[in-house]
């Protein structure tokens, strides 16, 4: 069984970064900053986490159209710098909305493609897994996001290339 493309968001687009909005811990007091910033060939997830005033995470998410029910895989691609990530994924069903996140690790430097199987993901509330979340089911999905928070002060940089919604085929 092959893959087939369904949705691209490309990074390599100069607009695509007015899609995103950062939300860091500031939310809650904390002083740390991140932004996703266009540098003039992709976007790259900017900036430098604090662990003042119970800081320590920044976040930035995009909203997206609805994906084909048989979406089950998501391949992204990036420049990492040796901080883990997390890919995040929000849904809205019954209204009610749910986060699911996959950790993924980066090599400074390196360029990396990683697929990410939706069955996965783990439903999660303010850092805390949920025993009880619903299956993830990409028609649900209407955000993704990335978030890091290591628990160091430290810089961060994700050079972002491009996220494909795939579907099997046969």
């Amino acid at each position: 069984m092959s893959e087939q493309q369904f949705e691209i968001i490309d990074f390599t687009n100069p607009d695509e970064y007015q899609r995103w909005s950062a939300v860091n811990d500031n939310v809650m007091g904390g002083i740390s900053i991140g932004q996703l910033y266009y540098d003039g060939k992709t976007c790259r997830f900017l900036g430098a986490l604090s662990l003042e005033n119970n800081g320590g995470f920044s976040s930035i998410k995009r909203y997206i159209e609805s994906l084909s029910k048989e979406v089950n895989t998501i391949e992204f691609m990036f420049t990492g710098d040796g901080h883990t990530y997390q890919l995040r994924l929000t849904t809205w069903k019954n209204s009610e909305r749910i986060q699911y996140k996959h950790d993924f690790a980066t090599t400074k430097g390196k360029q990396q493609k990683k697929t990410f199987h939706l069955h996965n993901f783990q439903a999660v509330f303010r850092g805390q897994l949920l025993n009880h979340a619903p299956d993830l089911v990409a028609e649900d999905i209407k955000q993704v996001g990335f978030l890091i928070t290591n628990k160091q002060t430290s810089p961060f940089n994700l050079n972002l290339a491009q996220i494909q919604f795939k579907t099997p085929t046969c």
